[in-house]
């Protein structure tokens, strides 16, 4: 197990007291730290894979005319 020592406004340690009590707060700690790892990399992940579909070329510029005529032409 690892010691970790963080500082955190009054406010937020009162509300955590308040909010956990009779708790183990070293496990609920433990527990938000796990969630907040894991939204992170699933952030990230997503953003990977956004850039990744951005990056998948450049689509050229149609003028709305020219693909009114490509999709009256497909029709038919």
């Amino acid at each position: 197990m690892a010691f970790v020592n963080y500082s955190v406004p009054d406010d937020v340690k009162e509300a955590f007291n308040i909010a956990f009590a009779g708790k183990n707060k070293s496990a609920v700690i433990a527990d938000l730290m796990r969630e907040a790892v894991e939204n992170e990399l699933r952030r990230r992940i997503h953003r990977t894979a956004t850039e990744a579909i951005m990056r998948r070329g450049e689509t050229p510029f149609v003028a709305v005319e020219t693909a009114s005529n490509d999709f009256a032409t497909a029709r038919k």
